[in-house]
């Protein structure tokens, strides 16, 4: 997984330096007074786990890439005022001292790998997931038909399903891979906020539902984890 996302991450950067360029350069023409802004995003992200056990915390690789198209809807004479609709698709992975394995009569076993009673020794302890994405915002800028360098903050939700996810343990002679977690919800609900001007823009996306349900660690302690993704978004005409 780790070599898809880099694989993912380095076409993703192609196609927006790519289109950054073509879009300054046509630019000088756009008089359109029915013009629409950034269609397209491509996204980074540094994740954050938030509402697990003191004893759960960040290890390793934690990070996503997402990318996608918005249909963009102009609602007012100015065009400063947009709802956008949508699809993408983000790909994430969560490093922690979360284990996530199963005993032998198939019930899913959450444990906190470094804690007052535990001490694993591990290579890497990943949680993946590829989710498709229905992305709902409102948008306000700054732009004109003519100003493709302009401020804009952009709010909305995404409500998302997850066609694939992992959770793989790995340390000297031992791996588990976990694929079929009954406790996971499919069904991902995020709040999400970018900001920023011209090309760098700021962006933050917050799980609105936990990742489990019903989820509780070998010594009783419930595991609400939901995500905090921060990052850079890129929008693209």
């Amino acid at each position: 997984m780790a070599l898809r996302f880099k694989l993912i991450f380095t076409w993703c950067m192609v196609f927006v330096t790519v289109t950054a360029i073509a879009q300054e350069t046509f630019s000088a023409d756009a008089g359109d007074t029915k013009y629409r802004e950034d269609q397209f995003y491509v996204g980074i992200t540094y994740n954050l786990i938030n509402s697990v056990p003191s004893d759960i915390k960040l290890r390793g690789l934690s990070g996503g890439i997402q990318f996608g198209y918005l249909r963009d809807m102009p609602i007012n004479k100015s065009r400063t005022l947009a709802i956008a609709l949508g699809a993408g698709v983000s790909f994430d992975q969560y490093g922690s001292t979360l284990f996530i394995g199963e005993t032998a009569d198939q019930n899913t076993i959450f444990t906190g790998l470094s804690n007052n009673d535990i001490n694993v020794v591990f290579d890497s302890n990943r949680f993946s997931t590829a989710v498709i994405e229905a992305p709902i915002e409102f948008r306000w800028r700054s732009s004109t038909a003519k100003d493709y360098s302009f401020w804009r903050v952009y709010a909305g939700v995404r409500v998302g399903y997850t066609y694939w996810y992992k959770a793989a343990f790995v340390q000297k002679g031992n791996t588990v891979n976990q694929t079929d977690i009954p406790e996971y919800d499919r069904v991902r609900l995020n709040t999400t906020l970018s900001f920023g001007h011209s090309k760098i823009n700021f962006y933050a996306n917050y799980s609105i539902n936990p990742f489990f349900k019903d989820a509780v660690t070998t010594n009783g302690s419930k595991v609400d984890f939901r995500s905090l993704k921060l990052g850079l978004i890129f929008y693209i005409l």
